[in-house]
């Protein structure tokens, strides 16, 4: 990316955020609810970490196209919500199992991010997953939209995920 302060605010908003609503096809309808999401390492997918009695997961099972949504806070009452910088990761959400060879490694990078986490991966119904991202659009404000490829968006993460490791 050719706009250095582009990129750095793309990176801050990200790594900023542990949460994002999670929107998923329930047969045909939309539906959207919020998960926790790390990156992986690459920083071509986003790791999410399901329960099989969410609505969210059942979806993805049956239609694995969906999006997360990560925007920033809107703290401040008296600004206005249109210039909040927000941005979507849109791809294919598949399951990591536990003997696929990036399981440790997506493990260990979500842990690292949500510590928190860490008794649910002893609970029998949840699992690992990655939305494999395949379109990137990126809001900064009011009149400041861009789409990256999958690749500019790696190349914008990849320093800030190896910082917070």
């Amino acid at each position: 990316m050719s706009d250095p302060g582009l990129a750095h605010a793309i990176a801050a908003l990200v790594t900023s955020q542990r949460i994002a609503a999670f929107a998923t096809s329930d047969a045909g309808t939309p539906a959207a609810s919020l998960v926790a999401f790390a990156l992986d390492t690459s920083a071509t997918g986003a790791l999410l970490h399901l329960s099989d009695l969410a609505a969210h997961t059942r979806n993805v099972r049956h239609d694995p196209h969906a999006a997360l949504l990560i925007h920033a806070p809107d703290a401040d009452p008296d600004a206005d919500p249109q210039m909040l910088a927000r941005l979507t990761l849109r791809g294919v959400v598949m399951p990591l199992t536990r003997d696929h060879p990036d399981y440790m490694a997506a493990r260990a990078g979500y842990l690292a991010r949500l510590p928190h986490a860490e008794p649910r991966f002893a609970f029998g119904d949840f699992r690992l997953y990655r939305l494999a991202i395949r379109d990137v659009a990126y809001v900064g404000g009011f009149a400041r939209a861009m789409r990256l490829t999958v690749a500019e968006f790696a190349d914008v993460m990849r320093p800030a995920t190896e910082d917070s490791r």
